[in-house]
C-alpha cells in the first residue's frame, strides 16, 4: 500500500530560481545526455532540481529507464514527486554526475556546500565515471574564496577542537551557519553543523589538511576533481 504523500506531490522548490531560463535550457542539454540503463548521480541546487523535471519528462515520454542516486533529501523527494527510480551507493555506481557550484576557479577547483549536502556531493563526484559542474558566469571566480567561505562539516560536539585547528591553519574568520525556518545551526544532511569558514590563502593542500581535524567530517573544498564545467549563458 502507497501513501498519498500530498506534501511531496506539492513540494515546490524553496526559493527563487535566479536565471531560470538559461538554467532550464542546460537542464535539457544535460537530460538530453542520459540513456537507458544509466545511474546518474544528482548533487543539490536550482539546476540540478530543473534538470529530474528534464529527466522525468524522457522518462514519462520516451519509455526510458534510468535510476539517480540523490545526494539530499529535497532531491530524493522531488524525484518521487517527479516519479523517476533511485538507488544508493551501496547498490549501484553512477556512470555520470551533474550539480552546481557557489565557485570555480580557472582551473576547475569549486567551493560547494551552501545546500549542506558537500559530504555526499563529494562522495557521487569520486564515485562517478564523468561529472557536469553546471554554473552560471556569476560562479566563476579568478581566486577561490573571493565570494564565498569554505564551509567545513563538523561533528557537533568536536565544535571547539575544530574551531582552534582552524585557526591553527589560518583561517581568518569562522562562523556557525545559522539556519532559517528553526533557532540555533542550520544541520547537514548527516546532522552535523556547518562552520563557514574564510581563509586568506587557499592552496592545494588545504582540502587535505581540513580532513585531517578529527572532527572534521567533510569540507566544501573540491580541489583537483575530474570534472567538465558547464557554464549557462
Amino acid at each position: 500500500m502507497n501513501w498519498e504523500n500530498h506534501l511531496i506531490k506539492d513540494l515546490q522548490w524553496s526559493n527563487e530560481i535566479i536565471n531560470r531560463e538559461a538554467k532550464e535550457r542546460v537542464a535539457r542539454e544535460i537530460a538530453a545526455t542520459a540513456k537507458t540503463g544509466d545511474v546518474i548521480g544528482a548533487g543539490s541546487g536550482s539546476t540540478v532540481y530543473l534538470t529530474l523535471f528534464e529527466l522525468a519528462k524522457r522518462i514519462h515520454e520516451e519509455h526510458l529507464y534510468l535510476e539517480v542516486i540523490p545526494a539530499s533529501q529535497e532531491i530524493s523527494m522531488t524525484c518521487i514527486q517527479l516519479g523517476i527510480p533511485q538507488t544508493t551507493l551501496w547498490d549501484k555506481r553512477p556512470d555520470w554526475t551533474f550539480d552546481g557550484a557557489d565557485e570555480v576557479d580557472p582551473d576547475r577547483n569549486l567551493i560547494k556546500g551552501r545546500g549542506g549536502a558537500m559530504f555526499k556531493e563529494k562522495l557521487l563526484i569520486r564515485s562517478s565515471g564523468k561529472t557536469f559542474i553546471i554554473v552560471d558566469p556569476s560562479k566563476l571566480v579568478n581566486i577561490l574564496g573571493s565570494k564565498f567561505p569554505i564551509p567545513v562539516e563538523v561533528f557537533p560536539h568536536a565544535l571547539s577542537y575544530v574551531e582552534k585547528e582552524l585557526r591553527r591553519l589560518g583561517a581568518s574568520e569562522i562562523s556557525l551557519r545559522p539556519a532559517h525556518g528553526k533557532d540555533g545551526p542550520i544541520l547537514t544532511e548527516n546532522g552535523n553543523f556547518i562552520l563557514d569558514t574564510r581563509f586568506h590563502y587557499i592552496d592545494a593542500s588545504l582540502e587535505e589538511q581540513l580532513k585531517t581535524i578529527t572532527g572534521v567530517i567533510e569540507s566544501g573544498l573540491f580541489i583537483n576533481y575530474d570534472i567538465e564545467v558547464v557554464v549557462t549563458r
